[in-house]
């Protein structure tokens, strides 16, 4: 799931040495926590968030069907 994520995200910015996903477990679900440079902010959160809520819809089918609920945080 972490690999798919950080896939996903590194074909999307501009930098993409700089992008870092972390993961923690709260609350019985998965955190992911996206770091990018801030030049690439705009570009993962996508026009009116459209891009960062369609990787959240990819991020919950993948751990959906893995029996888990992930959340994606984006920061920058």
């Amino acid at each position: 799931m972490k690999e798919f994520v950080e896939f996903i995200a590194r074909h999307l910015v501009d930098h993409p040495d700089a992008v870092i996903l972390d993961v923690e477990e709260k609350d019985e679900k998965l955190v992911f926590k996206l770091k990018v440079s801030e030049t690439d902010v705009g570009k993962i959160i996508g026009k009116s968030g459209r891009t960062a809520s369609a990787l959240r819809t990819l991020l919950r089918a993948v751990a959906a069907k893995e029996g888990k609920r992930a959340v994606l945080d984006i920061i920058g």
